[in-house]
C-alpha cells in the first residue's frame, strides 16, 4: 500500500502507521531511553500506555499479559505490578507527546491529499472535558468545577481542545490541561499547528478578534468559519439580502490584552437556515465569492457537527464510559491523555487506510466497530510471526460491510438525557472560603 511502512515483529504491527525511529527520536530527545536491560524497556512502556486506552477495562497485568509486552526472563518470568507502575513513572508524559506530534503531523497530512474543498484542508477546534482520579494531587493540579452554590464538582477536571480533520476525524493536535484555563487561551496554542491552505472551524465561543486574526495573519490562505453570537453588532458594507460584507469594531478589553489587534475588521455573512428552521448567521474568512460559494460553505460547518462525534468515540467507546482516568497523580494523566489520544488516531489511520482502498470516506466507517476489530487483531499479532502480521490487516479490510455506516442517520427525537435513580445520598463538596 502506497505511504505505508514496513511490519516490525513489535506491536506497532497494527498498523505498520508508527515508525520505530519515532519511537526511538522521542525518548531519547526526551532522556527517557533505556540504558540499562529491563524487562519492560521504555520502548515496550510506550505500547502499554497506548494500550491501557484499547483495553480500557483490563488491568496493567492482564493487558502486558495479553500482548506479551515483558521480555523473556528464564529466572523470573512475571513482573510485579508495581514495576509496572514505576515504569510508567519513569517514563513520564514527555516521550508519548512528542511521539503524537510526530505522527499526528504525518498521518494527517497523508491522509489529506484529495479530500480537501476547493484547494483547502479542512479542521475543527472543539473542546471538552475529563474526568481524573479523585486524588489529591489531581484536584490540587488540575481544579474541578464549581457552581454558584458553591457546591465543587465531585471529581477533579482536565480541559482538552482537539484540532481535528474534518475528512477523517485524525486528531493533528491537542492541548490539555488544568480546568480553570480559559478555552480561549487554549485554543490559541493550537494555532501553530494549523496548515497553510485551510479553513478551520469553531464553535460560536471561540468569535475572538484576537484568536481569529491571529490564525488568519500567521500563514498563507489560513480561513476560519464560525457562526455569530446573538449580540454580535457590526456594520453592513453591501446590500445583498444573504451573502454580504461586515465590519466588526474591537473591544477596547482585547485591544488593552493585544495591542497589535487593528481597531475594526472584516468578515463575510452568510444568512442561513438549518434544518430545524432556525435562522443562523456564519462568519468566515473566505470573501471571495466566486471561488467559495456560499452554499457549499455553509455545508463545512455542516460537517463540524460531527467532529463532536470524536468526543463521544474517545470518552465512551476508546475509554469505556468510565468514570474517570485510570491515573493517580498529574504526570501519569498527562501520559495517559497523549497515549488515549495515540490509541484514538491509530483506530482512525486505519480507518482511513481501509477507506482509500475503498473509495470510501473516512467517515462513512463506523468507529466502534473499527475498535472492536483491531482490539481482536492486536492481540492476535502479539504472539504472531511476523509474517502472519498482514494477514490479519488484510482481513481486518476485508470485513469493509461490517464497518460502513447506514446513509441515513438523522435524529428523530429530542437531544435530551434522562436522569438516573439516586440510591445513595450525593456527597457534595464546598468551594474553600
Amino acid at each position: 500500500m502506497p505511504g505505508r511502512i514496513g511490519h516490525t515483529a513489535d506491536l506497532s504491527a497494527l498498523s505498520g502507521a508508527i515508525d520505530p525511529e519515532w519511537i526511538a527520536q522521542a525518548l531519547a530527545s526526551s532522556g527517557k531511553a533505556s540504558i540499562r536491560k529491563r524487562k519492560l524497556p521504555a520502548e515496550q512502556v510506550i505500547w502499554l500506555v497506548i494500550a491501557l486506552s484499547l483495553y480500557r477495562h483490563q488491568s496493567m497485568p492482564e493487558v502486558v499479559a495479553h500482548l506479551d509486552l515483558v521480555l523473556p526472563d528464564e529466572v523470573n518470568p512475571d513482573i510485579a505490578k508495581s514495576a509496572l507502575t514505576q515504569a510508567r513513572q519513569r517514563l513520564g508524559q514527555a516521550p508519548l507527546a512528542q511521539l503524537f506530534a510526530m505522527s499526528a503531523t504525518c498521518w494527517d497530512a497523508r491522509h489529506q491529499c484529495g479530500r480537501g474543498w476547493r484547494g483547502l484542508a479542512r479542521y475543527a477546534v472543539d473542546g471538552s472535558t475529563l474526568r481524573v482520579a479523585d486524588s489529591v494531587e489531581n484536584r490540587e493540579h488540575f481544579g474541578a468545577q464549581a457552581y454558584a452554590s458553591g457546591v465543587v464538582a465531585s471529581y477533579p477536571q482536565l480541559r482538552l481542545l482537539t484540532l481535528t480533520a474534518l475528512a477523517t476525524h485524525l486528531v493533528r493536535d491537542a492541548v490539555f490541561g488544568i480546568y480553570g484555563k480559559n478555552e480561549m487561551l487554549y485554543a490559541k496554542s493550537l494555532l501553530d499547528q494549523v496548515p497553510d491552505h485551510s479553513l478551520t472551524v469553531f464553535d460560536k465561543g471561540f468569535f475572538s478578534a484576537g484568536l481569529l486574526l491571529q490564525l488568519q495573519s500567521k500563514g498563507k490562505q489560513r480561513h476560519w468559519l464560525l457562526p455569530a453570537k446573538g449580540n454580535s453588532a457590526w456594520q453592513r458594507l453591501d446590500q445583498h439580502a444573504t451573502d454580504y460584507r461586515v465590519r466588526m469594531k474591537v473591544s477596547p478589553q482585547a485591544r488593552e490584552a493585544e495591542p497589535d489587534l487593528p481597531t475594526f475588521w472584516e468578515a463575510r455573512a452568510i444568512e442561513t437556515v438549518n434544518r430545524h428552521g432556525q435562522k443562523r448567521i456564519l462568519l468566515t474568512s473566505l470573501m471571495d465569492k466566486k471561488a467559495y460559494p456560499a452554499q457549499e460553505i455553509v455545508q463545512q460547518y455542516e460537517d463540524r457537527w460531527r467532529i463532536e462525534t470524536s468526543y463521544r468515540e474517545l470518552k465512551q467507546d476508546l475509554l469505556g464510559s468510565e468514570l474517570t482516568l485510570r491515573s493517580g497523580t498529574p504526570q501519569t494523566v498527562y501520559q495517559e491523555v497523549w497515549g488515549a489520544l495515540l490509541a484514538y488516531n491509530l483506530v482512525r489511520l486505519e480507518m482511513a487506510e481501509v477507506a482509500f482502498e475503498a473509495e470510501v470516506k473516512p467517515t462513512e466507517l463506523s468507529f466502534t466497530t473499527a475498535l472492536h476489530y483491531i482490539r481482536h487483531e492486536w492481540g492476535w499479532m502479539a504472539i504472531e510471526a511476523p509474517a502472519k502480521l498482514p494477514a490479519h490487516l488484510i482481513r481486518l479490510r476485508q470485513r469493509l460491510g461490517d464497518l460502513i455506516l447506514p446513509k441515513t442517520r438523522g435524529r428523530s427525537c429530542p437531544r435530551v438525557v434522562k436522569k438516573l435513580p439516586a440510591k445513595y445520598p450525593v456527597r457534595t463538596l464546598k468551594r474553600p472560603k
